[in-house]
C-alpha cells in the first residue's frame, strides 16, 4: 500500500445522512433508527455468500491437511477474532491451537482500547513469523481496509506460503491484493460516523460465525443442527450432553447418562454407543475410522 491513505475517502468514515440529526433525536428514535441500519448489514452480507462460500472451501481443505486458522485485527475486529477464536474449543471440541486470534497490541488490548497499535506494522510481522506455519489460514480483519496491522499480516503470511482471507467494509480496499478471498460487504455508513464498532461490527460477527460454523459442520463436528462435538464442562453444557444422547441415541435420561459416564462425556462416542450397542472403544475406533462425522458411522 503505497502512501497514506485517504482517510476521509474511505466507506467507514462517511456520515450517514439517516442520523444527521443523531442528537436530537430521542432513545426511542434512536434505538429505531439503529435497528434500521442493521437490518441493512444483514442483508449486505447475505450479497457477498460466494465469497463466504469460497472462503470455507479454502479453510476446510487447510484444515483437512492439518493447517490452523488464523484470525487477525486491530480493536474491534481484533477482539471480534479473538471471541470467534474462543468459542471454538468449547462448542466444536477443537484443541486450542486450532483457531487462533491475533490482536494488535496483544491480551491487554483485548480488555482496553490501544487504538495505536493497529499502526505497528512490525509487531504483526513478527506475530506472523512466530505462530504461523505454511499450509495455514490467516483471516485479516479490517473494517476500513487499510488498518496497517492487517496489511502486514496478511503480507508476511502470503510471504509464508499460507492462504489468506480479507474481512473488511471496503470493497475497493487496497488489501485485495494480499488475499485469495476477499469478503467486502456494502453495510453502508454508520450511524455515529466513523464507528465500526456498529454495522461494521455487526456484519464481522456474522461473517466470522458463517466461516467457524460452516466449517467445522462441514469436517463433521455437528449432526444435523445438533452440537454433538461441544465440550460439557458446566452444569449447563452437560444437561445438553444428556439430552443430546437421550434424543439422537433414543433412550431414556439414565441411560443417556451412563453411556456419557462411560465414554469420559464425549458425546459423539456416547451417541454412537446408544444407537449401536458399542463399547467405548468400538465406538471411538469407528468414529475416527469416519474421519469424526456421527452422519458416516450411523449411515444416515
Amino acid at each position: 500500500m503505497a502512501g497514506r491513505p485517504r482517510y476521509d475517502l474511505l466507506p467507514t468514515e462517511q456520515p450517514n445522512p439517516r442520523s444527521r440529526r443523531l442528537d436530537s433525536l430521542l432513545p426511542r428514535q434512536i434505538a429505531t433508527l439503529m435497528n434500521r441500519e442493521d437490518r441493512r448489514v444483514v442483508s449486505a452480507v447475505g450479497r457477498v455468500g460466494r465469497a463466504m462460500a469460497r472462503a470455507v472451501d479454502l479453510i476446510v481443505t487447510a484444515l483437512e491437511s492439518g493447517g490452523c486458522l488464523f484470525f487477525v485485527g486491530a480493536g474491534t475486529s481484533g477482539r471480534l477474532g479473538v471471541m470467534e477464536a474462543a468459542e471454538c474449543p468449547p462448542t466444536f471440541n477443537t484443541r486450542p491451537s486450532l483457531v487462533q486470534a491475533i490482536m494488535a497490541g496483544g491480551r491487554a488490548s483485548v480488555f482496553r482500547s490501544r487504538e495505536g497499535a493497529e499502526d505497528r506494522a512490525g509487531e504483526a510481522r513478527r506475530a506472523i513469523a512466530k505462530r504461523v506455519r505454511v499450509g495455514d489460514v490467516v483471516v485479516g480483519i479490517a473494517a476500513s481496509g487499510v488498518t496497517p496491522f492487517v496489511r502486514a499480516a496478511l503480507a508476511e503470511a502470503r510471504r509464508r506460503r499460507c492462504r489468506t482471507i480479507l474481512v473488511a467494509m471496503n470493497a475497493g480496499s487496497p488489501l485485495r491484493r494480499l488475499a485469495d478471498v476477499v469478503i467486502a460487504p456494502r453495510v453502508g455508513p454508520e450511524v455515529l460516523a466513523g464507528s465500526t464498532r456498529l454495522k461494521a461490527g455487526t456484519a464481522t460477527k456474522l461473517i466470522l460465525n458463517i466461516l467457524t460454523t460452516a466449517t467445522f459442520a462441514s469436517l463433521g463436528k455437528t449432526y444435523g443442527n445438533w452440537m454433538v462435538d461441544l465440550q460439557p464442562r458446566s452444569l449447563k453444557l452437560r444437561a445438553r450432553a444428556e439430552r443430546l444422547v437421550q434424543i439422537l441415541g433414543k433412550v431414556p435420561p439414565s441411560k443417556a447418562r451412563r453411556y456419557l459416564r462411560a465414554a469420559d462425556g464425549r458425546v459423539k462416542v456416547a451417541i454412537l454407543m446408544a444407537c449401536r450397542n458399542l463399547s467405548a472403544r468400538a465406538a471411538s475406533r469407528l468414529l475416527r475410522e469416519a474421519g469424526g462425522s456421527l452422519r458416516r458411522c450411523l449411515g444416515d
